[in-house]
């Protein structure tokens, strides 16, 4: 497990892992309880630099909705030091890229860059997200943007349809709702409600600063205590914050279909049920069931469903783990005179896995699939910073390579098998976009 800073709130540095397939991985943990993770991998020129605060949308009250996003774009918009303009031609000048992120449990702001552009990286990343000036007029400005980034997102039905999914299951808990907000919620958001939370959110505590590439862990460090003095990230000693609390408590609903009536040509489904949270034991388990029910060419759900019968483009499966809970679901896009048959496949598939789990050959096939993905998924430096980050703000232990492949390896039939039973034969919410009537799937919501 990663350990807490010196209780003298003193610096404490660690080597957590040397991995043969990466590099040598320290931690940092500095007086403010701000967290600093390094991976040296000498063979690279470049290096992903991210800090990631463990504050997103499942923080927010019901009015705050969309304020973690808000704020996301608002930081790139000046500090003190620098204005909008600065920040992006800074780091374009020597051809690197920056960009940010906000999901349900956290937001992330990185960039990507030469290896001796490190030390500017650092300066301006670490400035935007500790020192922003949040300008009336930028707020105004982003608003519009924002706003036009929901519209958007109300015109792709293809993402929309996993929202609304996300709401059949999680209705108003903050869970259930749009990480962007909505037009009614972003609206009336003010400056102060903005500043507010930015301030009260955005503590060294809760913030992990993770980089990977050719560099040395020693020099990153000071070059983060110097961007950090005297700003408001620069406080008393503390220690790093904690697992994320399970409050609000999450309270799943009963099974329910929830139709959005839209002339679209092509109709979006998503079925699934409540999951697994992200540290439960048989999340190895979940990945290799996954794969093998819809995570490939090969999965259950493509072949059946396209491959023999050509009924749908796209048909795939997903999990999505929480601190406290998870999603297990599929997605299929299909002709609207296609989708009882699709459902019909889909439901009869999942039955199956439920009520007589997964052949020798599929189990192996499942494990083979998820430690390809996990080792080919950290073949750049911008994965490798990101599992580091994940690793100290999600999990609060970071497991090496070879031990998330032995993990995998060490799944067997029976955890699989009974994973399946319990989650499979669940009740099923079903969200659905496209040319419907709330009637023409059962009950709607």
């Amino acid at each position: 497990m990663l350990r807490p800073a010196d209780s003298q709130g003193r610096t404490v540095t660690r080597t957590l892992s040397g991995d043969p397939l990466g590099g040598t991985v320290r931690r940092t943990v500095l007086p403010s309880g701000l967290r600093v993770l390094t991976e040296a991998i000498p063979t690279m020129r470049s290096v992903s630099f991210g800090i990631w605060v463990g504050v997103g949308s499942r923080d927010e009250t019901g009015a705050q909705a969309g304020v973690s996003h808000f704020l996301e774009h608002l930081l790139f918009k000046g500090t003190h030091k620098r204005t909008a303009l600065d920040i992006s031609s800074e780091i374009e000048a020597v051809g690197g890229e920056t960009n940010a992120f906000t999901t349900k449990e956290y937001t992330c702001y990185y960039a990507r860059v030469l290896d001796e552009d490190l030390p500017l990286a650092i300066d301006v990343m670490v400035d935007l997200v500790a020192d922003s000036v949040l300008n009336p007029e930028d707020v105004e400005t982003e608003r519009g943007v924002i706003l036009e980034e929901i519209a958007m997102h109300d015109d792709e039905p293809g993402d929309e349809v996993h929202d609304i999914f996300a709401r059949a299951v999680y209705g108003d808990h903050p869970l259930g709702r749009l990480i962007s907000g909505t037009e009614e919620t972003v609206t009336p958001m003010t400056r102060r409600q903005i500043q507010s939370f930015y301030r009260r959110r955005y503590t060294a505590p809760s913030i992990v600063i993770a980089a990977a590439g050719n560099l040395d862990h020693a020099t990153v460090v000071k070059q983060v205590r110097r961007a950090l003095a005297g700003g408001p990230l620069d406080t008393a000693p503390a220690g790093p914050a904690g697992h994320r609390p399970n409050t609000p408590a999450v309270r799943i609903r009963t099974a329910a279909t929830v139709v959005e009536p839209k002339e679209t040509e092509q109709a979006h489904v998503v079925l699934g049920c409540p999951g697994i949270d992200r540290l439960d034991e048989r999340r190895f388990a979940l990945g290799v069931l996954n794969n093998v029910l819809g995570g490939g060419m090969s999965s259950r759900l493509f072949q059946e469903i396209r491959e023999r019968r050509g009924l749908a483009y796209s048909v795939y499966s997903y999990a999505s783990q929480y601190a406290d809970t998870g999603l297990f679901a599929v997605y299929a896009g299909c002709a609207p005179g296609k989708v009882d048959e699709v459902l019909d496949l889909t439901r009869a598939e999942l039955a199956k896995v439920a009520a007589h789990g997964l052949t020798d050959a599929e189990l192996a096939r499942g494990k083979g699939m998820t430690k390809g993905s996990f080792v080919l998924g950290l073949e750049d430096t911008g994965s490798r910073m990101s599992r580091l980050a994940k690793g100290e703000l999600l999990y609060g232990d970071l497991l090496s390579v070879d031990e998330l492949l032995a993990r995998v390896d060490a799944v067997d039939a029976d955890e699989v098998n009974s994973l399946a039973a319990e989650l499979l034969a669940a009740p099923m919410s079903l969200a659905v976009v496209g040319p419907f009537g709330e009637g023409d799937f059962g009950t709607g919501d």
